[in-house]
């Protein structure tokens, strides 16, 4: 770095409260964050080359712990009834600890960027104590091809051994993560979960793009050899890095976008891929990655003596994870962007076992189930957990959304009606009977019904109207078994299928009341027949 731009990054820090720079390391290369990870001890080396990293207690994030300051700016604009409030007063107190901790600390800092399209991209500088923290958000946003001129327009300082105190900070435990939309500034502090930092970029880019008519989404994309642009919307698990890493496809992104009048980019650079009990057979790219040079593997368990790492074991977490940049799969897009989105695929793993396979969706019930954000969750995912939980994430991305969901949804509804976009439900989740009973709907039928909704061929397809959710699902499909598109046929038992069709659609009419004041009333006509 030249003297020039060193001067002008030491001021830009000294502006924030960080006006010293002894301890600092700028923009370190992947290599030597690797290497400082290892020499520091925060890490271990697999075989294969990955680094093994171990995040604590919190192995996921912490959604209760996270505050938006509430002020003049974000008063009117910020969804209060999901994001939780902070004071002014509060933030500063903890912004000028968290400055005094950070003295005594030895800092890594990278200049990167949130968003692949210069025309809405987010210069982001990442501050953090621990160098495999570096590694990981180089991993994860975007590597600028020059920093010359770089101006950060949002600053995220992680320290993980700070601990809040709620009586002098406003906090609710010793953990925090701090947005203060109005300067730019995000405090993590009190957690190792790496998640936190790459999620603080996507909470400020939901709240800044709708504002310049861009629509940010939790989603990943690909690109067909058409140049048919589709998004995956879903929640963990659904099966959103898996059905969009598809080798005849081009992957764009895996999790986080954008869709503005020229098209859909990724925030991202990277990739953060749940990995447990990971395939090499179903997820080959993905499956790669765990043993290829630099990886991030969070939590993964790690043989000792050999070093090998073991997928299957999620004795320390269910939510193992691999963070790789996006190069490290074998048909990633060299720009992060495509055109207009021509599919847009929703997804939902229905332990209930009641979905279809897939459903087209008119606009309105599109917007409906994007509100809705459905999945479910299964015995044994969390502490008392013993049958199938609906879990409704509006816009499959609650914690994230600092505005209210109507304003998302509303963006949604306009772009399918005005470029006139196929839309589908897809249940990676159960059939032939609930979570216990049936088995997961097989892959490789998802996968044949994707091709056919991506190809175009499944909007000619003959289909029927399903009785309680009124969405269509088609009779028919090549290489499709026929039973499986007709949920309520794989049940042994068709009462049991219905009340547990009947109770699913009850708890969708139940959870949808948040937003009927906010839609109009062809939306929620869409609504299942509860």
């Amino acid at each position: 770095m030249d003297k020039t731009a060193d001067t002008k990054i030491r001021a830009e820090l000294a502006e924030i409260g960080l006006g010293w720079a002894n301890c600092i390391s700028w923009n370190q290369t992947a290599a030597a964050l690797y290497q400082q990870a290892i020499a520091n001890g925060e890490a271990q080396v697999a075989e294969g080359g990955a680094l093994v990293v171990s995040t604590g207690q919190h192995t996921g994030r912490s959604p209760n712990d996270k505050f938006v300051v509430r002020d003049e700016t974000t008063e009117k604009t910020i969804w209060w009834d999901n994001n939780r409030a902070m004071s002014r007063e509060h933030f500063d107190t903890l912004k000028e600890d968290f400055m005094a901790h950070a003295r005594l600390k030895s800092l890594y800092v990278q200049d990167l960027v949130g968003g692949a399209d210069p025309a809405h991209a987010l210069p982001t500088r990442v501050v953090t104590e621990l160098a495999w923290q570096a590694l990981f958000i180089q991993h994860l946003l975007i590597v600028p091809k020059s920093r010359k001129g770089f101006s950060p327009k949002l600053t995220i300082i992680d320290l993980p051994s700070f601990k809040a105190d709620p009586a002098r900070h406003g906090t609710r435990s010793e953990t925090v993560i701090a947005l203060d939309l109005k300067n730019g500034l995000v405090l993590i502090g009190g957690s190792q979960y790496a998640g936190e930092i790459k999620k603080s970029v996507f909470t400020v880019l939901n709240y800044l793009l709708p504002a310049k008519g861009v629509m940010p989404m939790h989603c990943s994309a690909n690109l067909g050899a058409k140049k048919d642009s589709a998004v995956f919307f879903g929640l963990s698990g659904t099966g959103k890095t898996t059905l969009s890493a598809d080798p005849n496809r081009t992957l764009i992104g895996d999790d986080e976008h954008g869709w503005s009048k020229t098209g859909v980019f990724n925030f991202e650079g990277g990739c953060y891929a749940k990995v447990i009990r990971l395939s090499a057979e179903a997820e080959p790219e993905i499956h790669a990655t765990t043993q290829r040079w630099g990886t991030v593997l969070e939590n993964v368990v790690m043989d000792p003596d050999s070093h090998k790492v073991n997928l299957d074991d999620g004795s320390l977490t269910e939510n193992t994870r691999a963070a790789y940049p996006l190069e490290a799969i074998p048909n990633a897009s060299e720009t992060g962007m495509g055109p207009i989105p021509k599919t847009i695929i929703m997804l939902t793993a229905d332990a209930f076992g009641v979905m279809p396979p897939i459903a087209k969706l008119t606009p309105q019930q599109a917007m409906y189930h994007f509100l809705s954000g459905y999945t479910a969750k299964v015995a044994g995912t969390e502490r008392g957990v013993k049958e199938p939980q609906a879990t409704f994430s509006t816009c499959f991305g609650a914690p994230f959304i600092p505005r209210h969901p109507s304003v998302y949804g509303n963006m949604l509804k306009d772009l399918i009606a005005k470029h006139k976009v196929q839309c589908y439900l897809v249940n990676t989740g159960w059939t032939g009977g609930a979570y216990g009973t049936g088995h997961r709907m097989p892959i490789k039928a998802t996968r044949a019904l994707l091709a056919a909704a991506l190809s175009g061929k499944l909007a000619k397809t003959r289909m029927r109207k399903d009785e309680t959710f009124g969405f269509m699902v088609p009779e028919a499909v090549a290489g499709v078994p026929k039973k499986i598109l007709n949920p309520r046929s794989t049940w042994a038992d068709k009462k049991a299928y219905d009340a547990q069709a009947q109770k699913l659609a009850t708890m969708f009419v139940t959870n949808f009341k948040t937003f009927e004041a906010h839609v109009t009333d062809d939306v929620k006509k869409a609504a299942p027949k509860g």
